[in-house]
Order: C-alpha cells, then structure tokens, then sequence
C-alpha cells in the first residue's frame, strides 16, 4: 500500500531526515519518499505499518499531518 501524508512544518533537509527516521523505525515500512517543496511524504507499506502509525510517528518527530 502507499499512501500519501501532507506534513505541516516542514521547512529544510534536517525536517526531512527526522521524518524519515521516524517512519523508518516502523515495521512494514518497506519506502519513504519526501518532497520537501510540495511538503508530502509518500510511504509504500505493509502490515504491520498502518496509516496511524506512520501518523504518530510523523507527530513524535515533532510535525502534524494535514488531514
């Protein structure tokens, strides 16, 4: 599954590597693609991974998903 995530608060490469970080950690997260201009995070993943989890982790991070 992929989805993608509009993150707010996203402003330079040290936002993108701590998002990615985040999301990485997550089991079944199997790809992360960050566009940093368009501020969307496309995740391609399986379960374990959920939607929610990719959520929290993008809030742990410290940044909010627009939903």
């Amino acid at each position: 599954m992929q989805k993608e995530f509009r993150v707010l608060g996203m402003s330079c490469s040290h936002c993108v590597d701590k998002i990615e970080k985040f999301i990485g950690e997550i089991d079944g997260v199997s790809h992360i693609d960050v566009d940093l201009d368009q501020k969307i995070v496309s995740v391609s993943f399986q379960a374990p991974a959920s939607e929610k989890a990719i959520i929290e982790a993008i809030g742990d991070a410290g940044y909010e998903v627009d939903q």
